[in-house]
């Protein structure tokens, strides 16, 4: 059983069993515990969708699948596709417009699909011919290398492209082109299990190099590449299995690995092998948490002329490997010094299968030039290329942390804001679709904006920038797609440009319009740092909207809308008649729209007022008024009244008429010209409903009063024949039912 101690930042430490059954429990509570801190969030001020207005160039073509290896020329009026298949060669040299110039198709055949689908591959999504590298060698040539039906082929180089791309389409790679010499980083073999570093296409007469078997990467994940020519080397970034962890079981390390652009591998040992090769750990981890330790794109910032290439600075994008982060990410940058710093530091040796410091200090570990030395330093060179050092970034911690995205690619650039100040802007790319642009300031990342590029998931994606054409590319399994990497003229007042605190674009108080910072002469107005719009927007503040009419009647629900300008805002709603709206009579919605009953006390004027950053603008006004009801004739209720005289009892049938039916002249102190030439629209009530109810209740009482009154009538006649005992004719009157005799009184 061995035991490990871990420090997870000060005052915390976690002990480690490497036990049966105990491992796994401490993993799970670390996965409970690694929670980034609420502070670290981040949100977009703005979300830009994908609509008609704001189109973004698209280039699909139903033969032209996963579009994803991308190489503009140096001139920018080519950009060089990768495809399924295929190398396309695409017409950028407009603005808007992406075109299609040649498409060399570069399709397996029949016998090389025939062999893949034997070997237990699908024939439509596994054996086509995926275009991976796409790298200059000189003025004239590209090189391509394709999977090529799970048989790696490339189009410069007419002998086995093994190593320079992987054979598995969905296995990650990288490749970079130096001097015309081309350096990758991938698998070597059909199941993917070995890794290679080489380097291709040697010049002076120089053999290819390439990675010595016994040096252990344990399943790694190459991401990028980028070369030092100051120092002639070339590093590669890329995530593996930690080994030298081995108190965790498969627990992954974000790796930054380099090796000599000259190197030529021993004499007699590590032949045609690096003996320069070395790696050491990135190391990206907010304060007091776990690190982020999956590393997924690396994008590589060169300073500006006059400035050492020490300063070189990697901005890298980390996942982390537990679940309870799993939809989580960082940016991370590294500088390069620290790099080099870390490789001319100690290294441990690896022996019996496991990692241990270095006794001696060796001077000529992760040097160049070691093609004379001797066998026992190149033996030392075999045993200790890890080294002891973590590569920590600047600042000692994460630029960014986004606790609802995971970012998948990255680009950088460097660019002069209004205040001669330089800031760096990134580019990220979610999973979901969307394009995060932000800016690293002194104390936190802001984010500008995110754009809708896809509307759906795609699987398969890459960018590339162009800073000369201010644009990026974004290449899917679809199509290659065209971003501008700022759009000023989307804000139309001061107000907002200031509040994007966006450094490519500026207020030009001259032409009253928001434009790039480069296009402005002079006194271009922009706060990158706080957004100050008081200070920048004098004499241009916006000016407030016009206000809008809505009736409502009595006891109508009324919903006044109110659209925020930024994510960043918070809405507040003011009324004419009371600062602070009693909850008691208003409420917002979700949407922050504001919801309340039409009566006589919340008739009026309602201010909706946005709020950023301290700067309070009116975002909305509108007056809600009374509709006008149409007049109707007050009339007092009809009644109808029906006796009959032998049983006097009373028939009463009540009919009455609504008072709102009709109108009322002495309700109302408008004359009726008044009521004609109103402004306020006249609500028209139908009352078909009513009249039918009214004109039945009539006809039944018209029945009932015939009815009643021939009944009436006829028994009025009846009773003219008098009380005598025989009518005349000799006819005896039969005594009526319904008529009671009086008794009879006898005579004394």
């Amino acid at each position: 059983r061995q035991v490990a101690f871990v420090f997870l930042g000060t005052g915390t430490m976690v002990v480690c069993f490497k036990h049966a059954g105990i491992t796994d429990s401490i993993r799970d509570m670390l996965k409970m515990s690694v929670r980034p801190p609420a502070s670290w969030s981040a949100h977009a001020r703005s979300t830009r969708p994908e609509s008609p207005e704001r189109p973004l160039p698209l280039f699909r073509r139903p033969d032209s699948k996963n579009t994803t290896t991308l190489l503009l020329s140096d001139d920018g009026f080519t950009l060089f596709v990768g495809a399924q298949d295929a190398v396309l060669s695409l017409d950028v040299s407009q603005p808007d417009v992406i075109t299609m110039k040649t498409k060399m198709d570069w399709k397996p055949p029949p016998d090389v699909l025939h062999k893949c689908t034997t070997k237990g591959k699908k024939e439509t999504t596994d054996c086509p011919n995926f275009v991976r590298v796409l790298q200059p060698i000189n003025a004239t040539h590209l090189y391509a290398c394709g999977t090529f039906a799970y048989n790696p082929h490339d189009t410069y180089m007419y002998n086995d492209a093994k190593g320079c791309c992987p054979f598995n389409p969905y296995h990650r790679n990288t490749a970079i082109s130096v001097d015309g010499e081309l350096f990758t980083a991938t698998t070597n073999d059909f199941l993917g299990k070995t890794p290679m570093v080489s380097r291709h296409l040697s010049k002076d007469g120089r053999p290819d190099v390439s990675q010595d078997t016994s040096v252990t990467l344990n399943e790694p994940t190459f991401v990028s590449s980028a070369s030092d020519t100051s120092e002639g080397k070339v590093y590669f970034f890329f995530s593996e299995f930690g080994n030298e962890y081995s108190f965790l079981d498969e627990f992954k390390v974000a790796r930054v690995a380099q090796v000599c652009k000259d190197d030529i591998g021993g004499e007699r040992i590590l032949q045609k092998r690096w003996t320069s090769f070395a790696k050491a750990e990135l190391l990206c981890r907010p304060p007091k948490e776990l690190p982020f330790n999956i590393i997924q794109d690396v994008f590589t910032l060169t300073p500006s002329e006059g400035y050492s290439t020490q300063d070189i600075i990697f901005y890298g994008i980390f996942t982390s490997q537990w679940s309870v982060a799993s939809g989580q990410s960082a940016v991370c940058a590294f500088r390069l010094g620290d790099i080099k710093d870390v490789f001319a530091g100690n290294y441990k040796i690896f022996q019996n299968h496991q990692w241990s410091p270095r006794m001696d200090k060796s001077s000529n570990l992760g040097k160049c030039g070691l093609d004379n030395a001797s066998d026992t330093t190149l033996m030392a060179v075999k045993e200790s290329f890890l080294a002891s050092g973590s590569v920590r970034p600047i600042g000692n911690a994460p630029v960014l942390n986004s606790p609802d995205q995971r970012y998948s690619r990255i680009a950088a650039l460097r660019t002069k804001a209004a205040n001669g100040q330089d800031y760096t802007i990134l580019f990220l790319l979610s999973e979901s679709g969307f394009l995060h642009k932000a800016v690293l300031l002194n104390k936190d990342t802001h984010i500008i904006e995110e754009i809708q590029v896809f509307r759906q998931t795609q699987l398969v994606k890459n960018i590339l920038l162009s800073t000369s054409k201010g644009v990026l590319y974004v290449g899917t399994s679809e199509g290659v797609t065209q971003v501008p990497v700022s759009q000023c003229s989307s804000y139309k007042s001061c107000a907002q440009c200031v509040l994007a605190r966006d450094p490519l674009c500026g207020w030009d108080p001259a032409s009253g319009h928001c434009a790039s910072v480069s296009a402005i002469p002079a006194n271009a107005r922009q706060d990158v740092e706080h957004g100050n719009v008081m200070k920048e927007c004098q004499g241009s503040l916006t000016a407030k909207p016009l206000p809008v009419e809505v009736y409502a009647q009595l006891n109508e629900v009324v919903r006044l809308k109110c659209s925020r300008s930024s994510n960043l805002a918070t809405l507040s709603w003011k009324s004419a008649k009371a600062s602070v709206l009693p909850h008691h009579l208003f409420f917002h919605s979700r949407d922050e729209n504001l919801v309340f009953m039409a009566t006589p006390d919340t008739f009026g004027i309602y201010h909706c007022i946005s709020v950023e950053r301290g700067y309070e603008e009116t975002a909305a006004i509108y007056t809600v008024r009374q509709s006008v009801s149409p007049r109707v004739i007050d009339t007092p209720a009809v009644q109808i009244r029906i006796t009959t005289t032998e049983t006097k009892d009373q028939m009463t049938t009540m009919m009455e008429i609504p008072k709102d039916m009709t109108p009322d002249p002495q309700s109302s102190s408008e004359k009726p010209e008044d009521i004609v030439n109103h402004k306020e629209p006249l609500t028209a009530k139908n009352y078909h409903s009513e009249l039918v109810a009214v004109s039945f209740l009539l006809a039944v009482c018209v029945c009932v009063l015939v009815l009643g009154g021939l009944y009436g009538w006829h028994l009025q006649g009846r009773y003219k024949l008098g009380p005598s005992d025989t009518a005349e004719g000799g006819y005896k009157e039969e005594n009526d039912p319904l008529e009671v005799s009086p008794p009879s009184i006898k005579a004394e």
